[in-house]
């Protein structure tokens, strides 16, 4: 079984709510990109979410922005990142790893190709920010061959014949946009949210995560009254850029289990 389905059925029969960081690798640095992924499955992850530097991220806000623009300053690519994820599996078989990025890296290394190099790496599942679902079919369909998980973006703004199309491809996990705007916007409604993820929630059979606009424990609380997983990623970023260049895992890792003992009270 897919490591993301294993993770989603132990936080339902434990009645919890999944916590999902997101970072960039590459960002502060590559050398922490590792340490910082062990630290936060140490911290109560229970999937991280590993974005991919791409030069126009265009759902994100300026925090991802310029953690991305740092990451392929220093050289960080897509095989670099498949390098680190398989790196991580030598001592963490268990925590689920999904790739959040553009169709732009994907595209260069072949479709077919990125999919059978993710899988070998130890990478379980995908979200393409720029891959509408609608034209997707056939990269789902790869993904699921060597049982990946194919994860899409619902927003405020989805039609009802999307969200039909993303119930019939995802698997894992789909992620509900909870704002009108990038990552790291603020001004979350949480009653909006809770609408519309039970909406969501009637018609795709997967857990439903929430994002953007999670700043901290508190917020993540509100969210998780009504979410299958919270997924938090600009407070998380800046807080690994503000901190000594040595501290960066060990800041990470504290930073998300005082989210993790706000999700667990």
């Amino acid at each position: 079984m897919n490591r993301i389905n294993t993770a989603f059925a132990a936080l339902k029969a434990n009645i919890k709510t999944a916590l999902i960081p997101f970072i960039t690798a590459g960002d502060p640095s590559i050398e922490s990109t590792l340490p910082t992924m062990h630290a936060l499955a140490a911290a109560g992850a229970d999937v991280i979410e590993l974005g991919v530097p791409f030069s126009d991220p265009m759902a994100d806000g300026p925090v991802i922005q310029r953690s991305s623009e740092r990451a392929l300053a220093k050289g960080m690519s897509m095989r670099k990142v498949l390098a680190i994820v398989a790196e991580f599996r030598k001592t963490n078989a268990t925590t689920p790893v999904v790739l959040m990025g553009y169709a732009n890296p994907v595209e260069a290394m072949g479709q077919q190709a990125f999919v059978h190099a993710a899988a070998d790496a130890g990478v379980d599942g995908v979200l393409v920010v720029d891959y509408p679902p609608e034209e997707a079919d056939d990269f789902a369909a790869m993904l699921s061959v060597r049982d990946l998980s194919p994860i899409f973006l619902l927003a405020p703004t989805s039609t009802p014949e999307r969200i039909a199309h993303v119930a019939r491809l995802a698997r894992g996990y789909v992620y509900y946009v909870s704002l009108r705007g990038v990552t790291g916007a603020g001004h979350l409604d949480v009653a909006e949210v809770a609408s519309n993820v039970a909406a969501i929630k009637a018609v795709v059979p997967v857990p439903v995560g929430v994002g953007f606009g999670i700043r901290d424990g508190a917020t993540a609380r509100k969210v998780a009254q009504h979410a299958d997983a919270v997924v938090i990623g600009s407070a998380l970023v800046q807080t690994m850029l503000d901190a000594p260049a040595a501290d960066v895992a060990t800041r990470a890792g504290a930073w998300l289990a005082d989210v993790r003992k706000a999700l667990d009270a």
